[in-house]
Parts: C-alpha cells; sequence; structure tokens
C-alpha cells in the first residue's frame, strides 16, 4: 500500500506519465482494487497495451517503479524538512519579539530583533519614538495577503515578506481557517497581523490576535474595511486571470482584448464582466504572457497584490501586476465534485472559494478528469425546463453542470449522471469559472461546510450566451 501512496502522488505531480499511471494501475490490481486498476490502465493508454501484450522483464519494471517510489519520497521529506525550518523560523522570531508583536519591536531584514542601543536612545522605548526622527520615512504603501492560520502558513507569511526586498512597506495579512488539506476563503477574513518595514531595514510585526500575543492589538477599523475591498476584488481578478489563462491554454497566446473572452455563444469564454475586469485586463494580460502555460503554482502567503491606503479608505492598486505578478488566487479557478458529501467547490490551488450542495446520480455520475467545453445560457430555450437557467458540458461526455426543475434533488442520488444545482449557485458558478475550467469528479476529498457568501458573485442574464441551435440531450 505504501507502494501505491508514493505513485499516486508521483501521478498527481505528473499526470501526463502514462508509465507511472500503468505502475499505479499494477498496484491498485495487486492489492484487489480492481477499479481504480482499471481507472489507471485507461490513464496509461497506449503504455498499458505495450506493456500488456509485451515480454518485458519484470525486473525493468521493477527499477522503474522503484525510480518513481524514490523521487516522490525525497520530494516528500524534502516538503517536510522546509516546513519544519519555517516552523522553527517562526518560534525563533516570535522568541526574539517581546510581547510577541508588540509595535515598536524592531527587526532587521533577516527577522533578528536589533537592539535598543542600536535602534535609538536607549533610555527611550522605540514606540515612543517621534516619526519625524526615523531616517527617510517610506511612503505608507499597503499590501493584502492571506494564509492559513496555523503557525507554519503564518511563518511562510512573514519569511517571504522578509525576504522580497521589493514588498511594499506595509503588509496587512488575513487568516483563513484551515479543513483537512483546504484552506477555507470567506468573506470578512480575520486580521492576523500587520508587517511594516522602514527605510532603514527595521521590520515591525504587529499581530492582532489576542490570544496568539497575549496583548491588546490597535484598533483595526480601518484596516479591516480595506481588507474586505481587497477581498471583493480578488474573486473578480481570479475569474479574469482563469479565462485569459484559458483562452492562452487553447489559442497559444493571451487575448488581445476583454471583448475576445466575451463574444457570442460559443465563444463565451467568460459569463460577462465588470469594471474592475476592464481596468486590470491589460495588467493581468501582460502578467499571463510571461507564465508557463503548464500547471500554475498553488496561492502562497507572500504578497501579490498590493494596494496603497487611500483617504477615504478605498484602496487602490498599484501597477506590480504590469511587471509580470498574478493576482493572488495564481492558479485558475478549477472544480472538485465529491460524490461522498453532494459537495462542488469552487478551488484555486489548495483554496476553496465556494462549496456547494448537488445533486448526483450515484454511480451513473462518472470520475475523473473532464473540461467545461460549452457554456450556455437557458439551454433549450428555458430558464425553468429540466436544465434550469444555465448548463456547463462536461467534454468528451453527455453530462453537465446544470440547473434543475427539481430542487428536493438536490443533496440526492435522483439524476441520471449529471450534477444539479439550484437556480443561485448555478448561475453564480456560470458567471465565475471560464471555458475551459478543469472539472474532477471523485469521492471524500471536499469537506462538508457549505460555503455560500450572502453577497454572490455578480451574474446577470446575459442572453447572447444562448444557443437556439441545439436541443441539449445530457443524461439529467
Amino acid at each position: 500500500m505504501k507502494n501505491s501512496q508514493h505513485l499516486k502522488a508521483y501521478v498527481q505531480m505528473h499526470p501526463d506519465n502514462k508509465m507511472a499511471w500503468y505502475l499505479l494501475g499494477k498496484e491498485y490490481y495487486k492489492n484487489g482494487q480492481h477499479g481504480k486498476a482499471n481507472y489507471c490502465f485507461n490513464q496509461a493508454g497506449e503504455v498499458y497495451e505495450a506493456f500488456e501484450h509485451s515480454k518485458v522483464p519484470a525486473e525493468m519494471l521493477r527499477e522503474y517503479e522503484e525510480g518513481l517510489i524514490r523521487e516522490n519520497r525525497q520530494r516528500h521529506e524534502s516538503r517536510l524538512r522546509l516546513r519544519r525550518g519555517l516552523l522553527v523560523l517562526l518560534l525563533l522570531l516570535l522568541m526574539l519579539i517581546p510581547s510577541a508583536v508588540a509595535p515598536g519591536v524592531n527587526l532587521d531584514e533577516a527577522g533578528v530583533s536589533v537592539p535598543e542601543a542600536a535602534a535609538g536612545d536607549p533610555e527611550e522605548p522605540v514606540a515612543a519614538k517621534p516619526a519625524e526622527e526615523e531616517a527617510s520615512p517610506v511612503p505608507a504603501v499597503l499590501a493584502f495577503t492571506a494564509a492559513g492560520e496555523d503557525a507554519a502558513s503564518a511563518g511562510q507569511a512573514l519569511a517571504a515578506t522578509l525576504k522580497n526586498r521589493e514588498a511594499p512597506s506595509k503588509t496587512a495579512v488575513l487568516a483563513m481557517k484551515k479543513s483537512g488539506r483546504w484552506l477555507i476563503w470567506k468573506k470578512n477574513l480575520p486580521l492576523a497581523a500587520v508587517i511594516e518595514k522602514s527605510a532603514n531595514g527595521k521590520v515591525v510585526y504587529q499581530s492582532y490576535d489576542p490570544a496568539a500575543c497575549a496583548c491588546e492589538p490597535p484598533e483595526a477599523g480601518g484596516l479591516k474595511k480595506q481588507a474586505q475591498i481587497w477581498q471583493e476584488r480578488q474573486e473578480e481578478l481570479a475569474a479574469l486571470w482563469s479565462a485569459i489563462r484559458s483562452y492562452n491554454s487553447s489559442k497559444g497566446k493571451p487575448p488581445e482584448s476583454l471583448k475576445e473572452l466575451t463574444r457570442p455563444f460559443p465563444g463565451n469564454i467568460m459569463g460577462e464582466t465588470t469594471p474592475l475586469m476592464k481596468q486590470e485586463f491589460a495588467a493581468l494580460r501582460a502578467a499571463s504572457a510571461l507564465q508557463p502555460l503548464q500547471a500554475s503554482p498553488q496561492p502562497s502567503p507572500a504578497v501579490t497584490t498590493e494596494g496603497k491606503a487611500a483617504g477615504n479608505g478605498n484602496v487602490e492598486d498599484t501597477a506590480n501586476r504590469s511587471k509580470g505578478q498574478p493576482p493572488f488566487f495564481s492558479s485558475p479557478l478549477a472544480i472538485i465534485v465529491d460524490k461522498q458529501n453532494h459537495r462542488l467547490a469552487v478551488t484555486s490551488g489548495n483554496i476553496i472559494l465556494r462549496n456547494y450542495a448537488v445533486g448526483l446520480g450515484g454511480e451513473k455520475t462518472p470520475e475523473g478528469e473532464f473540461v467545461i467545453s460549452d457554456k450556455v445560457v437557458h439551454p433549450n430555450g428555458h430558464d425553468n425546463g429540466e436544465f434550469g437557467s444555465r448548463g456547463m458540458q462536461l467534454s468528451d461526455t453527455n453530462y453537465a453542470i446544470h440547473g434543475t426543475n427539481e430542487p428536493d434533488s438536490i443533496g440526492k442520488d435522483e439524476s441520471l449522471g449529471c450534477i444539479r444545482m439550484k437556480r443561485e449557485d448555478v448561475e453564480e458558478l456560470f458567471a465565475m469559472v471560464p471555458m475551459g475550467t478543469k472539472v474532477q469528479i471523485s469521492k471524500g476529498v471536499l469537506p462538508d461546510e457549505l460555503l455560500l457568501p450572502d453577497e454572490r458573485y455578480p451574474s446577470g442574464t446575459p442572453l447572447d450566451q444562448t444557443n437556439p441551435n441545439k436541443v441539449y440531450h445530457w443524461l439529467n
């Protein structure tokens, strides 16, 4: 079973390695898991056919398998060492910061506390030092990012900010709760900490978690309002970023204009656009042109979206994305369907943005990887028919994610294999995810907790995405 686990981890990192799929299938078959084995053999394709009908020495296969397992084990051990190192770094930083982060604690760029004699008058607390005495003060540039609420994630955020010499002078870190391997993106994430750098290299780390620092944090009303604005922008930027990446992947180049993403059916890559998307299109297009077309990295605690605190409390984006920086959700949006829990999630890397209840068809609902190959408003000319007001075809199948006129079937296995959603849910999903979005259907991978914000993602009724020339016969 250990070999199966290592090979499974390997194919997740290298899904195009057909030999790895074949060897994983052999392990599953040997362990009596024939269903999983057949799925792996299907992924292996011609490699399965070639090796099953040839006399390849077993020793050769065993050596290849051992090499894959060894490589994955080394990668796993490397990740463990990195996590332990980050945790140690965080613990050392917390030990070096008096009162666990009171304002005025000075760190150099390496995160080491500066002695008071070096920081200023030894008879005067650093926090009481007048602002005008600071050498070459930097403008108050404010950035936001989000990280897991656990110590390792917080340590990553702090280490990344200290390491990045181009990071803004002030970074606010929001905290996401963890559920299994997922981080949960919710509206109004709590403020975890603020990291501020001065021109002379000093760093002040202020925690806003009274339990963590055993202190009374300063008032954060203004920061919280700006954080809410930043969060609202990230979902729209994620949708636009995903659409640009999808277009780039299918056409081999980024779109020249926003109109190329919003053409009438069947060229409707996106559901609709917003004023923010029009404002940020050029910068995200430039960032996309610098990104590789293979899978994007998962969102990290590093600062990715910047802004400056305006007098009216708004957050204005700077031009940093024009230098090639993606938005906070750097991994394109993806859809995960959990047949066991009857859930459908919108994800970016290891972050869940939405988690909906869905109706399924039990074993009739296929498992595996698909992409959205067709997006249609009012399937078959109806907004309240058997497919509801929106439909999203799964590639190379007769199944779709769509609405339903049987809302009582949500949470049950009553369909013929399609994925049913409530009207407001499917319309929000349709607006958020672009054509070409990856869809993974499996079992037992999502948390049971629903994630539905009170204020939904913008989703109107774009009539130019209807398709009157086709009658859909999805296996509802």
